[in-house]
């Protein structure tokens, strides 16, 4: 897959300077932003209608940007990844699927972030435009399906424009033609949740 590195860069930017972007995945199309920046998740947030509590899922392209949460040595609920859950989620990365990690006690993601839970939902991603977004930007972004909250996943660039206007930088490309959103396991009790 093939896409422009001056788009790519401005994205950069965009998500540094508190934006919100739109890029495709391996199946759905995303709305993105710094997690450690309030003012742009509040924004996110907004503009998809969502209740904070519901918690939002870090993507990267890279497994190293979660080493943090998969290392804790203490965390809010007091469970810790075993060896073997570290193992069965490095095993599944990267792919389409999602871990609820437990939150360590002390972390600088927001709670716009995790919402009501005692877990973060992470994933690495195959998706060459988010492998190298992210690798510019250092770290993870948001992940959550490109939409109003309750409204079907809009398909495409046209139809995140037409909703979204200005509001987003969306950058160019397509998905990867998964045909469903990424399942999700809780990473502690291995049970699949999605």
């Amino acid at each position: 897959m093939r896409f422009a590195l001056p788009l790519l860069l401005k994205a950069v930017d965009h998500v540094k300077k508190g934006g919100v972007i739109a890029y495709p995945t391996e199946s759905v199309w995303g709305l993105g932003c710094d997690p450690m920046n309030q003012q742009a998740l509040e924004k996110l947030l907004a503009l998809k209608q969502r209740d904070w509590r519901k918690g939002l899922i870090l993507i990267s392209g890279h497994a190293a940007h979660f080493d943090d949460l998969l290392d804790a040595e203490q965390t809010k609920g007091g469970v810790r990844l075993t060896a073997d859950a570290r193992a069965k989620i490095m095993s599944t990365w990267p792919g389409p699927t999602t871990w609820l990690i437990p939150l360590p006690k002390t972390t600088a993601y927001s709670p716009l972030v995790y919402g009501q839970h005692a877990s973060i939902a992470a994933r690495v991603t195959t998706h060459p435009m988010v492998v190298e977004l992210t690798r510019h930007l250092q770290g993870p972004i948001i992940s959550t399906s490109a939409n109003r909250a309750g409204q079907p996943a809009l398909k495409g660039r046209l139809q995140i424009l037409k909703c979204f206007g200005d509001q987003v930088y969306c950058l160019p490309g397509d998905t990867l033609g998964f045909d469903r959103p990424s399942d999700i396991f809780d990473a502690v009790t291995g049970r699949q949740l999605r």
